[in-house]
């Protein structure tokens, strides 16, 4: 039996820790477990392969595009990224095109559905994005600390956490964020609230196994993104077992579940500070919020997704390992 060869279609760089390049990496150590042999490409130039799969549907549209039209009987899915869902397949020609020219879409949360057409959702699949760790929490005994994984761009409203912090004056709390600034005005401003509030560190971009210590050395962690498909960082909480206090969007409700009792409204900061000074003042409530996230561990159990994609290829018609 040949092995099926796999091209897997992402913007992101090689060496990039942007999400979609580690989902790229991840998707393809798993398809590499079925037997497939895949590959990362940026772009697609004519490299030779049995499946497409592209990642982001405005940065990716051409490869769909030009793969479909050199073989149009070979599959080809999109996977849909929390800027595709929730604004570019509205905006972007490109993007909602992409969705019509894939033979299968891929979502990493089930609130991501409620996005597509009745059309789009027959053909659409969803796949949780797993996390494989042995790390338990262990937050330190001295401060209260809250932690924020993320990159500093005006999706993940990355300064929403630190506007809480100083309406929480006094509080021994304090706030690490970990990601990298892609713009100097971001950097500038993170310094800037390190001066206003020695409380607030941001530490730059930090490699994935400093950042999952950060993590799972924190008492809870905040998610603030205006738009997500499906956070990593969502799974790595759950998945350590760290509490999560998260913006009220599709992205992290499908993740974390409807009922989570720690969402805020987008952009709320003083609704922030009320549930980090709740977490702080209220042991019960921040113990529930454990169970909560512990709850959703089987979604991102490694071997749920490794079986979620053989379903898929084996639909497909691929044969697979064993």
């Amino acid at each position: 039996m040949t092995p099926p060869k796999v091209l897997i279609v992402t913007p992101a760089s090689p060496g990039s820790r942007a999400g979609n390049r580690n989902t790229a990496l991840r998707w393809a150590r798993a398809l590499g477990q079925l037997g497939c042999r895949a590959r990362i490409l940026t772009s697609w130039q004519g490299e030779e392969g049995d499946l497409l799969v592209a990642l982001h549907a405005r940065r990716s549209h051409a490869a769909l595009r030009d793969f479909r039209a050199r073989h149009p009987q070979r599959p080809a899915l999109l996977a849909l990224t929390g800027t595709d869902l929730y604004r570019d397949i509205r905006e972007d020609a490109q993007a909602a095109a992409s969705l019509e020219l894939a033979s299968g879409l891929i979502v990493l949360q089930a609130e991501a559905l409620a996005e597509l057409t009745p059309a789009q959702r027959r053909k659409a699949r969803v796949i949780h994005q797993s996390v494989e760790t042995s790390l338990a929490p262990a937050p330190p005994r001295r401060v209260f600390r809250a932690c924020v994984l993320g990159h500093l761009r005006e999706e993940k409203d990355p300064f929403c956490a630190a506007r809480a912090l100083r309406l929480l004056p006094g509080e021994n709390i304090e706030l690490l964020h970990a990601g990298g600034a892609l713009s100097p005005a971001m950097a500038a401003e993170a310094r800037k609230l390190m001066r206003v509030d020695p409380r607030y560190r941001w530490l730059g971009e930090l490699p994935r196994w400093a950042a999952l210590r950060l993590l799972a050395r924190s008492h809870v962690m905040v998610i603030s993104s205006r738009m997500e498909g499906g956070a990593h960082v969502v799974s790595e909480a759950i998945a350590i077992g760290v509490p999560v206090i998260a913006s009220d969007i599709p992205g992290n409700r499908g993740l974390l579940g409807a009922g989570y009792p720690a969402c805020y409204p987008v952009g709320d900061a003083a609704a922030l500070a009320a549930l980090l000074r709740r977490t702080l003042d209220d042991r019960r409530f921040l113990a529930g919020l454990a169970a909560a996230v512990r709850r959703r561990r089987p979604l991102v159990d490694p071997r749920r997704e490794l079986r979620a994609w053989r379903t898929l290829l084996t639909d497909l018609g691929f044969r697979l390992r064993r």
